[in-house]
C-alpha cells in the first residue's frame, strides 16, 4: 500500500516507543484450569546470540504423521536461534540534520499522532510490532507430521515491516514490504524473511531514516500535508530522492505470471523477486515492462491458469480514475484501456474476472480532499451518499465502449474472491464480501463485519440478485488458483476475531441454495493463536480430473501466549481441516496481508 512518513521525537518519547514496539507486553494469561504456560514477549532483543551466525544445522527427519493436535498443545522445541540485527548507519551530514529536525517539527506539534488509528503504540502492538532484522534461511523444525510432497516449493507472505520505528503518524498500510518465505523440500523446511528492496526502501536504508510521507497516514489536514509536502520538495531538490524510480511500497501481496515472481503494492510498479535454491529471497528488479507500464498496479492481478494471461489495472486520483489491461502468457504488457464511466476516484484495491468479462466495483471509499482540508481527515474517505456499484467490461476489451455499470446499494468490497459466467454468457456470478458499517474500514477496522455474498448479474435484463453465504466475519478468502475465472464449489476464508486479527478457517460450499449457511468445514486455532490469509495448495494441480478440494490449506499461526509462530498445513477434505503438519518457525513472524505457494518447477524457471 502506500508509503511510509515516520520521523523525529523526543528522546523520552522515542524511547518510549522503543520499548513498546520491540518488545510488547505478553496478552493475558489464559485462564486458570489451562496448563501453565512460559511468558514470551513478541520480540525479545536477548534471543539472539553475540555471535553472527549465517548457518543453520538441519533438523532432524520429520516424525511419523500423527492426529491432528490443539495448537496450544504442540511442543515446544526450541528451534536454531537467528542471527544479530544489522540495521542501517544514519547519515549525519548537515542537509540529513536538518531535514530530520523539520520532520521532527512536524511529528511533534503539526500533525502528532492523536487517533489510535495513527498512533505507532497502538498500531504496532503485539505481534503487529516489525521484526527488527531480516532473516537468512534458517532450517525449522517440522514438530508434528508431515510435509505433503506437494509442497515441494515456497510460501511466502507480504506484509508491513518498517525498516524505522515510525515516530510520528503510522497507519496498518504503511510499512516496507517484508516478504516472509519458507522454502520446502523433500519433508523438510527453512523460513528466510527479507525486505523487497523498493527505491524507498533503498534510499531510506542509506540515509538511516525515512523520507517519504504515506497516504493513509501522512496527509491528516491542510497543516500537515502542506509541512510533509514541503518538506519532500526539498529533499527531491537537496538530491535525495528521484521520485522516477518509484516512490511506494511492495508490501501488499504477491504474483507469479510470464514465469517471474513479483512484490506488489499498488502505490508502485511490480518488483520482481526471485528464491534461490537454498531459500534466500532476492529483489531483482522493478518492473516497467519494457516501458509500458508506469506509475502503479493493482496488487491483485489475475491470472487465467489455463491460458497463462494476467489482467490487472490501476486506479488514482486523476483522471481517467481507473485503467485497465492485460498481459499475455509470456509478460508482454498489452496496450491500456482507459475507463472515463468511473467519473470521480474510488479506492478500487481488487476486482474480479470470467471468461468473458472483467468486473470491476466502485465503493462509497474515495479520495476525499476536502475532508483532509477542511475536517484534518485523511484523504482517503467514506462518502454514505454514494450508491456502489459494479462495472463489467469485456476481458479483451479495447476501449470502454461496452462497459456497463450496475447499482448494488450497500454492495461495499474491499477484496474479490472469483467470478463465472452463466447462460452462455449472459449472466454474471460474483463471489466477495461485503463490508458493513464501511465507514470504519481505514479507523477501526475491529468494528467491521465482512459478509460474504453471491452476486448474480444478468447482463440482458439488468437484474442484480444477492446472496448471503455466512454470517461469520470473513475476509481474505481463496479458492483452489486453478478454479480462477471459472464456476468454483469451494471458498476457503479468513475468521475475523475482529479484523485485522484471524482466529481460524472456514471452508464453504458456495453452491449450496439459498437461505442456508454454506460452512462445511472449519479449523479454530485456539485461546491466544492468530493467523492470516489462507492459502489452498492442490495435491495434484495438473490433474482436471482431481477434486476441487483435493488439496491443503497453509498458514502462518502466531500463538501470542508463548511468542511462538507456526506454519501449520491443514487437510481440505476433512471436515475439521486437520492439521497434518506443524513446522515450528525459528522466529516470530509478524501479521501481514496476502500470500502465494510457488511450486518448485516455477521457481526454477522464474
Amino acid at each position: 500500500m502506500d508509503a511510509l512518513s515516520s520521523s523525529f521525537l523526543s528522546s523520552t518519547s522515542s524511547k518510549s516507543l522503543l520499548i513498546s514496539a520491540v518488545n510488547p507486553p505478553p496478552p493475558p494469561l489464559p485462564p486458570p484450569s489451562s496448563p501453565p504456560l512460559l511468558s514470551v514477549t513478541s520480540v525479545r532483543t536477548d534471543e539472539r546470540p553475540p555471535k553472527i551466525t549465517t548457518t543453520t544445522t538441519r533438523s532432524p527427519p520429520s516424525p511419523p504423521a500423527q492426529p491432528s493436535p490443539p495448537l496450544s498443545s504442540l511442543p515446544r522445541t526450541a528451534p536454531p536461534p537467528p542471527p544479530p540485527p544489522t540495521g542501517p548507519r544514519r547519515d549525519t551530514s548537515l542537509p540529513v540534520t536538518i531535514f530530520s529536525a523539520l520532520d521532527g517539527l512536524i511529528n511533534n506539534f503539526i500533525d502528532p499522532p492523536l487517533k489510535p488509528s495513527v498512533d505507532p503504540c497502538h498500531v504496532l502492538s503485539g505481534n503487529f510490532a516489525p521484526v527488527p532484522d531480516e532473516l537468512p534461511p534458517t532450517d525449522c523444525l517440522v514438530e508434528s507430521g508431515r510435509l505433503p510432497a506437494c509442497l515441494d516449493g515456497a510460501y511466502l507472505r507480504n506484509g508491513p515491516n518498517p525498516q524505522f520505528l515510525p515516530r510520528g503518524p503510522y497507519h496498518l498500510f504503511d510499512g516496507d514490504g517484508m516478504l516472509h518465505s519458507i522454502k520446502i523440500s523433500r519433508g523438510r523446511a527453512r523460513l528466510c524473511s527479507r525486505y523487497v528492496r523498493t527505491h524507498k526502501y533503498s534510499v531510506e536504508n542509506s540515509l538511516g531514516m525515512p523520507v517519504l510521507p504515506n497516504v493513509f497516514s501522512g496527509f491528516n489536514g491542510l497543516a500537515a500535508s502542506a509541512a510533509r509536502g514541503a518538506l519532500l520538495a526539498a529533499r527531491m531538490a537537496a538530491g535525495q530522492f528521484n521520485p522516477a524510480n518509484g516512490i511506494g511500497l511492495a508490501n501488499t501481496s504477491l504474483a507469479f505470471f510470464g514465469n517471474r515472481l513479483y512484490a506488489l503494492g499498488e502505490s508502485d510498479l511490480p518488483y520482481e523477486v526471485r528464491v534461490t535454491p537454498d531459500g534466500d529471497v532476492e529483489t531483482v528488479r522493478r518492473e516497467d515492462f519494457d516501458g509500458k507500464l508506469f506509475m502503479s498496479m493493482t496488487a491483485h492481478p489475475k491470472v487465467d491458469p489455463e491460458t497463462g494471461e494476467a489482467f490487472a489495472f490501476r486506479y488514482g486520483p486523476v483522471p481517467p480514475f481507473l485503467t485497465y489491461f492485460r498481459f499475455d502468457k509470456n509478460g508482454k504488457k498489452l496496450p491500456d484501456v482507459p475507463i472515463f464511466s468511473m467519473v470521480r476516484p474510488s479506492f478500487l484495491h481488487d476486482f474480479a474476472i470470467t471468461k468473458k468479462y472483467a468486473i470491476f466495483s466502485d465503493i462509497q471509499i474515495g479520495m476525499n480532499p476536502m475532508d483532509m482540508i477542511f475536517g484534518g481527515g485523511s484523504p482517503v474517505g467514506t462518502d454514505p451518499g454514494k450508491v456502489p456499484r459494479l462495472g463489467i467490461i469485456p476481458r479483451y476489451a479495447k476501449d470502454e465502449s461496452e462497459m456497463r455499470w450496475f447499482d448494488v446499494p450497500g454492495f461495499n468490497i474491499i477484496h474479490a474472491i472469483n467470478a463465472w459466467d452463466e447462460k452462455e454468457g449472459d449472466e454474471v456470478v460474483l463471489i466477495a464480501p461485503n463490508i458493513m458499517s464501511v465507514e470504519h474500514t481505514l479507523e477501526r477496522m475491529d468494528l467491521i463485519h465482512a459478509l460474504v455474498e453471491k452476486v448474480r448479474i444478468n447482463l440482458r435484463t439488468g437484474v442484480v440478485s444477492r446472496q448471503p453465504l455466512s454470517a461469520r466475519n470473513l475476509d481474505f478468502a481463496v479458492i483452489n488458483p486453478g478454479y480462477v475465472a471459472r464456476r468454483n464449489k469451494y471458498v476457503y476464508g479468513a475468521v475475523g476475531d475482529p479484523m485485522p486479527k484471524v482466529s481460524g478457517v472456514v471452508k464453504l460450499d458456495v453452491s449450496r441454495s439459498d437461505r442456508q449457511d454454506c460452512t462445511v468445514a472449519c479449523r479454530m486455532f485456539g485461546p491466544g493463536c492468530y493467523g492470516g490469509e489462507p492459502f489452498f495448495v492442490a495435491r495434484e494441480p495438473g490433474n482436471r480430473e482431481a477434486a476441487e478440494d483435493d488439496g491443503y490449506v497453509v498458514s502462518y499461526v502466531h500463538d501470542e501466549y508463548r511468542g511462538e509462530s507456526r506454519f501449520l498445513v491443514m487437510d481440505a477434505k476433512t471436515p475439521d481441516l486437520e492439521i497434518v503438519a506443524s513446522v515450528r518457525l525459528p522466529r516470530r513472524v509478524p501479521y501481514g496481508f496476502h500470500g502465494l505457494f510457488v511450486r518448485e518447477g516455477q521457481l526454477k524457471i522464474s
